[in-house]
């Protein structure tokens, strides 16, 4: 703004002095462009190039228009991606973004759609192995209010291990804050798809999942995440989290199957400088340093190669680790949780998974139970993804109780996760009118067209039994026996027998 005051005031100085020359007065004229000059002079002096301030910038600039049209890269954004200018420029970034062989994600069409300010990830598809990185937009608008320009100023994630000398003061400063903005959570595999920021659901197989969580949370006690994939494991361990003491303090994630089993030490335990061929020359912390003071989630243990356990046990146990090449020990101070979809007993019987390490992790069980044994907490589910993506894609519809039940006949072995899926994928490709089509979700859910499906509610008798078979089949999954089932139901075992057969419940009696 004092650019263009300038250049108007130097505007004016002409058209005066171009006046004074009609007036015949060429001393005025002399005076007044001499103070031209003067003014020029100070402008070009005091001017910023920003074309060249932004050609400098190591962080790397993507400009659009309004519809998406590339407008302008800087030079550390070939340097960072190893995308070439001409394979962006004057391209629409929807374009590019659906052959998916440069980048996919960013910020610019959510600034478009959105008109705000935006933060999101980004993956390089150019790079190999692709990387990840984080991008800012920004909406620029015109006089009149209108979007005009997307500037999206994005960095590639590791080049934040440049702050890694400097982490614990600013864990330091960041934890003096008083502010719920003081909280620090670093992901690791950021890219994997979040479910619901909370437990949903008020079905009785997750109330003994919520009673434990308020139990446990408020310890240090470590914690053994157990179930199917998609049933919301990590929901579980943001909620401990956040319940928790520490919940001021780093809560690090990390998932043992995404990282490769040759750098999954290095990126646990850290490394000295010349620990190995292409280390860092300043040596790297690992994600156990971060964590510490924190809570450290080891997604997919079951995952994890055995002579590693053999590490994270001493770690877990001597609350010390040592960096990769190094030899001084690094005291710890976390809180572990850990997760699998596995079943770490058949592994222990396998010889895959040690059976030392299970014992230290599960001090305290939690097991979530999948989807079809808790389809009372469909609707519930199905509303708040419904609240969720009609707000994230601008877009409304609404499900009837015939496609609720629908879902109710199938069997979800994605369980919440895949739930998610499928409405997102509604929300997205129903007709503009609101109205989910019944022969696409039947497709989606893969439902045969002869089913019947009923949208008339369940009878009062009809929805006790599927209620009760539901609790018996739960406690029979967790008991050891009848007498146990029993217990958990408060009936004796006779009639939980009696209640199998009239049911028709599969049930295995070698385990009695």
């Amino acid at each position: 703004m004092d650019q263009v005051l300038a250049i108007q005031k130097i505007q004016a100085k002409l058209h005066a002095a171009l006046e004074e020359e009609l007036c015949q007065d060429p001393q005025k004229v002399r005076l007044l462009l001499g103070e031209v000059s003067k003014d020029l002079d100070v402008f070009l002096k005091k001017g910023i190039d920003f074309k060249n301030v932004v050609d400098s910038l190591d962080d790397s600039i993507f400009i659009t228009d309004a519809h998406g049209k590339c407008l302008y890269v800087n030079p550390a954004y070939q340097q960072n991606t190893s995308v070439l200018p001409e394979e962006v420029l004057d391209r629409n970034v929807r374009d590019i973004v659906k052959e998916g062989t440069l980048f996919t994600g960013g910020a610019s069409l959510d600034v478009i759609e959105q008109k705000t300010k935006v933060f999101r990830l980004s993956t390089i598809h150019k790079m190999q192995p692709p990387q990840v990185g984080y991008a800012v937009g920004v909406p620029i608008f015109d006089d009149n209010g209108d979007l005009f320009q997307v500037v999206v100023s994005s960095r590639p994630i590791f080049t934040l291990s440049a702050l890694q000398e400097d982490f614990q003061r600013f864990l330091d400063e960041a934890n003096s804050l008083k502010s719920d903005s003081s909280t620090i959570r670093m992901l690791e595999n950021a890219e994997t798809p979040a479910l619901s920021s909370s437990l949903i659901g008020s079905s009785p197989s997750l109330e003994p999942v919520r009673a434990i969580i308020k139990r446990v949370a408020p310890t240090d006690a470590t914690v053994l995440i157990t179930g199917e994939s998609g049933v919301g494991k990590e929901i579980v361990a943001d909620e401990i989290y956040k319940m928790g003491l520490r919940s001021d303090k780093p809560f690090v994630k990390v998932n043992c199957a995404s990282i490769p089993l040759n750098l999954l030490e290095s990126e646990l335990f850290g490394y000295e400088k010349g620990a190995f061929s292409g280390a860092s020359t300043n040596g790297k912390q690992g994600l156990f340093e971060l964590a510490n003071r924190g809570t450290l989630l080891l997604d997919e243990i079951g995952d994890m190669p055995m002579d590693l356990q053999a590490k994270l046990l001493r770690a877990i146990q001597s609350r010390e680790i040592t960096r990769v090449g190094g030899t001084v020990p690094i005291p710890l101070d976390i809180r572990f949780i850990a997760s699998t979809n596995c079943d770490l007993k058949k592994k222990i019987e396998a010889g895959t998974f040690r059976q030392d390490l299970f014992y230290r992790l599960s001090v305290i069980p939690i097991h979530i139970p999948p989807l079809r044994d808790r389809l009372e907490d469909l609707d519930e589910l199905c509303a708040h993804f419904v609240s969720m993506y009609c707000e994230k894609h601008s877009r409304h519809i609404s499900l009837t109780k015939k496609h609720l039940n629908m879902m109710k006949l199938y069997n979800w072995p994605g369980n919440i996760r895949e739930l998610e899926n499928v409405i997102e994928y509604l929300t997205i490709c129903s007709s503009g009118t609101g109205n989910v089509d019944e022969e696409m979700l039947q497709g989606l859910l893969n439902i045969a067209n002869n089913q019947e499906i009923s949208a008339a509610e369940p009878t009062l008798a009809e929805s006790v039994e599927q209620h009760e078979k539901l609790r018996i089949e739960s406690a029979l999954r967790n008991s050891k026996n009848l007498r146990e089932a029993g217990k958990l139901l408060g009936v004796n075992a006779s009639t939980v027998s009696r209640k199998i057969r009239q049911y028709e419940i599969s049930y295995s009696h070698s385990r009695e």
